[in-house]
């Protein structure tokens, strides 16, 4: 059994870009632990109502994938690049120490939201294995509405390596994405629950499964 960390910039990353794997690592008796980097308050121009939502939300999530308790770091969302970037590693860092993750999931670099792009960074610095030797593998995730959009030319683009077969869980992680009420929407937006099924079977038909989430192996240590 393996202890997981799956780095969420915003909750509903998780699920969008790893949900349906995160669900086999529970199958599987591994120690999933969901790290949320940002929130929403009133002082960022939330209403009461959509925190509370939130709030329930991220709990519902939760107990669907078996986690106890959420690790929430509380930094402004869609600021994260107005923070500095010391602070982040610092945060995620004391994360790393005390639960000794062996496999990490992060948001690709190259995402069009800037708060994806700090976090990768960030995580990355805490991947020494000098100073933080529990990390045997890393893998980047896509996120819908966030991954195709980027329109750097001078990107090489998402191209995974790593398919997970979710056919028999990728249902349950559509399911788990409706509880995002202001998250998800209909065809043709992007969070809709045509373009996730449609996402999972392209990846499946390109690595020979039903359905499959897709990732791009960033670091593996193997003893």
């Amino acid at each position: 059994m393996s202890t997981v960390l799956v780095v969420a910039p915003h909750p509903d990353d998780e699920t969008l870009g790893c949900g349906g794997t995160m669900l086999r690592h529970e199958e599987q008796g591994d120690t999933v632990h969901w790290l949320i980097v940002t929130h929403i308050a009133e002082e960022l121009g939330f209403e009461r109502e959509q925190i509370e939502q939130r709030e329930r939300e991220i709990e519902l999530v939760a107990e669907r994938y078996g986690i106890e308790q959420p690790i929430h770091l509380r930094f402004p969302t869609t600021r994260l690049d107005s923070q500095p970037m010391s602070a982040l590693v610092e945060a995620i860092g004391n994360v790393f120490q005390e639960i000794k993750p062996e496999l990490i999931y992060i948001p690709y670099r190259n995402d069009i939201h800037t708060d994806h792009a700090t976090v990768f960074d960030a995580v990355t610095s805490c991947t020494k294995w000098f100073r933080y030797p529990s990390v045997e593998r890393v893998l980047a995730y896509e996120t819908l509405s966030e991954t195709e959009f980027a329109l750097d030319p001078d990107a090489r683009g998402f191209r995974p390596n790593v398919f997970i077969d979710i056919t028999g869980t990728v249902e349950e992680k559509i399911d788990i994405m409706r509880i995002y009420t202001s998250e998800i929407g209909a065809h043709p937006f992007p969070r809709s629950e045509s373009a996730m099924r449609a996402r999972a079977t392209i990846r499946g038909s390109t690595s020979g499964f039903e359905a499959a989430e897709a990732f791009m192996l960033l670091k593996e240590r193997v003893s």
